[in-house]
């Protein structure tokens, strides 16, 4: 059964901040460092000691809090071995298909690049929780800046065999925009309209949009079906490969 007591905040303009707490063991992480001052804020909010920052990418807008949080707090910082040259201050590397333990628990470190190329997902099974960065969002998917197309799509195609049930974390409130870009390549779906419909009232009522579960995305998010027959007609795209299709998405998303 999960266990994890997760707290999301929002930091910068759009990003999100991720404490995630154990309360059998007592450690916490910061899921990346976006802002230090706000993460302060919220250790001091739930009272939680800060032991870990679990890094997935070398982007600044996720690693500027680093070198501040470790200074207060010796928190041990974790990155993918590939991009430790390109983070701050850190303790311990882990390799994308390798695993890390956090108290007694264990996370798959799975390898998604194309958004940057040593972008990696923490993925916990036994508390069913995906923490993915910046390469899945809510009805989107990040933009692809060092890796390739088929990168990314290679990157999405490994999350979307998770399980339904996943929780999905992500880097960046963007559902909104997301929503107006997927409902104009995949308009019939009832999934998808409905999804759009929730984030609407979420955002209307201050509330974040996420987390959202994997099952939904893959239901609702076109860049986890480019395999679907009405986005692939509506592309004119029938008898592409999967991944060209997802590259005629995600350029169309850039243009937009």
């Amino acid at each position: 059964m999960p266990r994890f007591i997760i707290e999301q905040f929002p930091c910068r303009d759009d990003n999100f901040g991720v404490l995630v707490h154990d309360p059998a063991t007592k450690l916490t992480a910061s899921i990346d460092a976006p802002d230090a001052a706000a993460i302060e804020r919220a250790l001091q909010r739930t009272g939680w000691a800060l032991t870990h920052i679990l890094v997935t990418h070398h982007h600044g807008d996720h690693v500027e809090g680093i070198a501040a949080l470790k200074q207060r707090h010796g928190a041990v910082v974790v990155a993918n071995r590939a991009d430790a040259h390109r983070i701050p201050a850190v303790d311990q590397v882990v390799e994308p298909g390798g695993a890390f333990a956090f108290g007694d628990r264990t996370a798959e470190i799975i390898d998604t690049p194309g958004h940057t190329v040593g972008h990696i997902a923490w993925y916990f099974p036994e508390e069913k929780v995906l923490f993915a960065g910046d390469t899945l969002f809510s009805l989107g998917c990040g933009r692809v800046f060092e890796g390739t197309m088929d990168q990314m799509w290679g990157s999405l195609d490994r999350l979307r065999q998770l399980p339904d049930d996943t929780r999905l974390y992500c880097g960046h409130e963007y559902t909104l925009s997301n929503a107006r870009f997927a409902l104009s390549v995949d308009p019939e779906n009832a999934s998808l309209k409905a999804r759009a419909a929730e984030a609407e009232a979420q955002r209307a009522k201050g509330f974040a949009t996420l987390p959202v579960t994997l099952g939904a995305e893959k239901r609702a998010n076109p860049f986890l079906r480019p395999d679907d027959p009405s986005i692939r007609k509506l592309l004119g795209m029938e008898r592409a490969a999967d991944d060209a299709v997802f590259a005629e998405l995600r350029e169309r998303k850039n243009r937009g």
